[in-house]
């Protein structure tokens, strides 16, 4: 998948652990899980700006995006 969530560095800059910051934007931490190892489909804007307050980010901190390599 082209893009990449860099929410585990995050929270190694921070040391913070996942299931503190799962507390602290009110979300369950398997949800947490889902987002932070790329296996989500979506994300809403609520989720995206409550994870840059408590983590004192930007939302390009988080995620960036990585072409492809083309097969052939």
């Amino acid at each position: 998948m082209p893009i990449v969530v860099d929410i585990d560095l995050m929270l190694a800059k921070r040391k913070m652990s996942v299931g503190a910051l799962a507390e602290s934007i009110g979300i369950t931490p398997a949800n947490l899980a889902v987002l932070k190892n790329g296996r989500a489909k979506a994300v809403r804007f609520t989720t995206l700006e409550a994870l840059c307050a408590v983590l004192d980010c930007q939302p390009g901190d988080l995620l960036r995006w990585e072409a492809e390599e083309l097969s052939g």
